[in-house]
């Protein structure tokens, strides 16, 4: 049950574009974080680009990617190759965007999250004596 929260600065992002890049970050989480579609929840916010900078310096354009998981759900590889195909789609939807671009994996506890009210761990430990 991935939650991803995509932050975009100083490029104004059509609907049609913002769909494409929610759906896209969906297969990424799916096939190689190996996470469900029907739970992944992307969300992509456009924020103000003076609030940003990167070494002290204004930008023209910037981005941030946090996608939430629970611990102990992927291996160090996955991860290595989820950040990097999300830098590659955030530079195919984006253009130029800063080396210090960053894309976050942080990884919950199972009794600490959950989605309809029950808890990853609560799901997991109710799988095992189902």
């Amino acid at each position: 049950m991935p939650f991803v929260h995509v932050i975009i600065a100083g490029k104004s992002i059509e609907p049609e574009a913002r769909r494409l890049l929610q759906q896209e970050t969906t297969v990424l989480m799916n096939t190689i974080m190996r996470k469900r579609r029907e739970v992944t929840a992307v969300l992509v916010e456009e924020v103000d680009l003076s609030g940003w900078t990167v070494g002290g310096e204004p930008l023209e354009v910037a981005a941030h990617v946090e996608a939430n998981v629970t611990l102990g759900t992927n291996t160090a590889e996955e991860k290595q190759r989820f950040i990097e195909a999300m830098d590659a789609l955030l530079k195919k939807s984006l253009g130029g965007i800063p080396s210090a671009t960053y894309v976050i994996v942080r990884e919950v506890e199972a009794d600490a999250w959950g989605f309809g009210g029950v808890t990853q761990e609560y799901r997991r430990t109710n799988a095992m004596t189902a």
